[in-house]
């Protein structure tokens, strides 16, 4: 178990915060096509009002940590590993809220090359203490738009964790795993959950769409996201996320393993 200190110098260390990989011209850009409402940055999220540009750019930089200067425009992005920190704590309270009253959890990830260990690792602890872990739709087909146009998913679960996968794919389910912003996946997981009667879950986990088309139904939904994806932050300020963690979605997926063990302790959920 790392103690905060050990956990901001592996943040740092693995580029999760502190200096990250995501470029600044790309933070920005979102942050204009969020403010224009473009589709394909709200995932799912329909702001209560319209955000400008800057508005976004501040609330970034309270969430975050990122330059709030709008003539910061170029080089790579900044995160404060502290509200990394304190993020991450919000959102293993909220793990542990579910555990103690073995909510259902449904858990899910546009990210299945870099994120799946993470998650898969809190749903076996979830399931281990109670809660069960849904996995409705499994294998329905979602058509969705990608920038080759659009390409028929299959919504599958691997060890838990809902991620969409080339259609046609061979081998073992994570095979073919794709990146994916849309909430079409967590929208036909929901869907599928009401269809069959069964029970919706009391909290949604996962990042991109998973959480902000969640959030927007009304279902409890924490994440991830890095500084270029600026919908779940402001899902979080008008109260359809319940807790956003910043960082740096895209590096290799063992760095990831420490803030897992991190959140299972704080949970009261280490084995």
């Amino acid at each position: 178990m790392l103690g905060t200190g050990a956990l901001r110098a592996h943040l740092i260390e693995a580029r999760l915060a502190g200096t990250i990989a995501t470029l600044r011209e790309k933070s920005l850009g979102r942050y204009r096509l969020f403010a224009a409402r473009d589709p394909r940055v709200l995932l799912g999220l329909d702001p209560d009002r319209d955000w400008s540009a800057g508005e976004v750019l501040r609330l970034m930089g309270q969430k975050c940590g990122v330059s709030v200067d709008p003539a910061h425009t170029s080089g790579p992005d900044v995160i404060d590993p502290d509200r990394t920190i304190a993020a991450l704590d919000r959102f293993a309270d909220r793990v542990g809220e579910a555990a103690g009253r073995r909510a259902p959890v449904l858990l899910g990830t546009g990210h299945p090359h870099r994120l799946l260990e993470f998650y898969a690792t809190l749903a076996d602890a979830l399931s281990a203490v109670g809660c069960p872990v849904l996995t409705p739709a499994y294998g329905r087909r979602v058509d969705m738009a990608t920038r080759f146009g659009v390409r028929t998913r299959s919504l599958v679960y691997v060890r838990g964790v809902a991620l969409m996968r080339e259609a046609g794919a061979r081998g073992a389910p994570g095979t073919g795993g794709v990146h994916t912003h849309s909430p079409l996946p967590v929208r036909a997981a929901l869907a599928a959950a009401a269809d069959a009667d069964g029970p919706l879950p009391g909290l949604v986990i996962g990042d991109h769409g998973w959480v902000c088309g969640a959030g927007q139904l009304g279902i409890e939904a924490i994440g991830l996201a890095d500084t270029d994806d600026p919908a779940l932050f402001v899902g979080q300020a008008e109260g359809r996320v319940s807790a956003v963690v910043p960082l740096d979605d895209a590096v290799g997926s063992a760095h990831y393993l420490p803030l897992t063990r991190y959140v299972l302790n704080r949970a009261y959920l280490s084995q």
